[in-house]
């Protein structure tokens, strides 16, 4: 089933945007994307130094990490079916509440009156409702055609490379002029005020039918947010559980590689931590770049498995570099090969797995996408140090060789579509 064959049959759901304008909904989509992410990557920038003045070790400081990762891993399905069950603007505002009580929180922990490492653990818990990304991914996917979802989804690499460089700028500066407390205000205060744009400007659904009409049948109890089997279900329709897999295994080794990277720039690149940022807003640029430009030209002129057995290849060409490099110079060579493959692995199998559910279900099935990072997040740091620890840095390189490798032939021998793909 297409998950948004056309926008043409929203209209009657669709009341508020038909007075705001379908594109100017979607271009406030992307601002509100930039801008969680924003407060996200600024509250990064200063939980080191924060847990550190709290007098919590390295050992504690991975726990708070884990726990983070583990509530957004759990928290993304359920959030994705209730944003399909109550609409965009519930979800965008639960989103923004959620993150305003986890910077308040934050904010509060800053305070030498106060029990500051609890109130750092505690605030935490919000982080299973925060997930603006997915939330505008849903909008995106809603009110796009089909042959048009590939470059939109691709734009949001802008915001997230918007967030990246913006909030960790933001997140230095207003620590070192203004205390440590100061980005966590900054940040409260922009998720209040996302909260209230999504109110008043997102309309209550961007799905073709009436939120109302995804209700369950009469006399059949309707289902739940925290229904289980309704979000795995999902992963047993035609065409979903292989591209999920890809999108798992393919990008696995990569995110282990970048969960230790702070460990391997000090430790195997001997790097500054100036330098070690310096290196992190390349990132972020290419990746704004990749997604915002590169991929949209891409997705014109090849077809979507296309660009995924591509995203592949380049992975395993990559990956073999990787384990064959010695200086910052050769990775910083190796940097451009990785995010585009990156990029296009999570934007084509995004697009590839809402198309391939109902309209009624992208949330859900985007809440699964976005479990896939939390997931890299929970498992890396013990997975990622053992293999450092036994193996050194080629280990990341030889492991992604081998499993894109592996990957690929799949995708050779047996393709996602039946019909073969004329751009290969």
């Amino acid at each position: 089933m297409q998950g948004a064959a056309a926008p043409k049959g929203q209209g009657r759901s669709l009341s508020k945007m038909d007075t705001l304008g379908r594109p100017w909904v979607i271009l406030l989509t992307y601002v509100l994307a930039a801008l969680e992410l924003t407060c996200l990557f600024m509250q990064f920038s200063i939980l080191p130094y924060l847990s550190r003045r709290l007098g919590m070790d390295s050992v504690a400081f991975g726990y708070l990490q884990t726990i983070f990762g583990v509530l957004q891993l759990l928290g993304g399905p359920v959030f994705g079916r209730f944003a399909d069950q109550r609409g965009a603007r519930a979800a965008l505002s639960l989103s923004f509440v959620a993150g305003s009580a986890l910077y308040l929180l934050l904010a509060a922990a800053c305070s030498p009156a106060l029990p500051g490492a609890f109130l750092l653990f505690a605030s935490r818990l919000p982080g299973a409702l925060m997930h603006t990304l997915p939330a505008a991914q849903m909008v995106i996917t809603d009110l796009t055609a089909p042959a048009e979802r590939p470059a939109a989804l691709g734009r949001l690499g802008l915001c997230f490379g918007v967030g990246v460089i913006l909030g960790s700028l933001l997140g230095g500066t207003l620590n070192t002029e203004c205390g440590i407390h100061c980005p966590a205000i900054v940040a409260l205060v922009a998720n209040l005020l996302g909260a209230i744009l999504s109110v008043t400007c997102i309309p209550a659904s961007t799905k073709g039918a009436p939120v109302d009409a995804q209700a369950a049948p009469p006399g059949e109890p309707k289902a739940s947010v925290f229904d289980l089997q309704a979000i795995t279900r999902l992963l047993l329709l035609p065409g979903v559980l292989p591209v999920f897999l890809i999108k798992v295994v393919s990008g696995f080794p990569s995110g282990l590689f970048m969960v230790m990277f702070s460990i391997i720039s000090m430790d195997f690149f001997q790097l500054e931590p100036s330098q070690a940022g310096y290196l992190m807003s390349f990132f972020g640029v290419l990746q704004m770049v990749v997604q915002g430009l590169v991929i949209g030209q891409l997705s014109s002129h090849f077809s979507e498995e296309a660009l995924l057995r591509a995203s592949v290849l380049v992975f395993m060409v990559v990956g073999l570099a990787m384990a064959l490099m010695s200086t910052v110079l050769h990775f910083c060579l190796l940097v451009p090969g990785l995010v585009f493959s990156l990029c296009t692995l999570h934007v084509v199998t995004d697009s590839m797995l809402t198309k391939a559910v109902s309209a009624s279900d992208t949330g859900t099935m985007l809440g699964l996408c976005a479990s896939v990072q939390p997931l890299t997040r929970t498992l890396g740091p013990t997975l990622g140090g053992l293999l450092y620890r036994s193996f050194g840095v080629p280990v990341f390189g030889q492991v992604q060789f081998a499993v894109n490798f592996f990957l690929f032939l799949v995708l050779w021998r047996k393709p996602m579509s039946q019909k073969r793909d004329k751009a290969w």
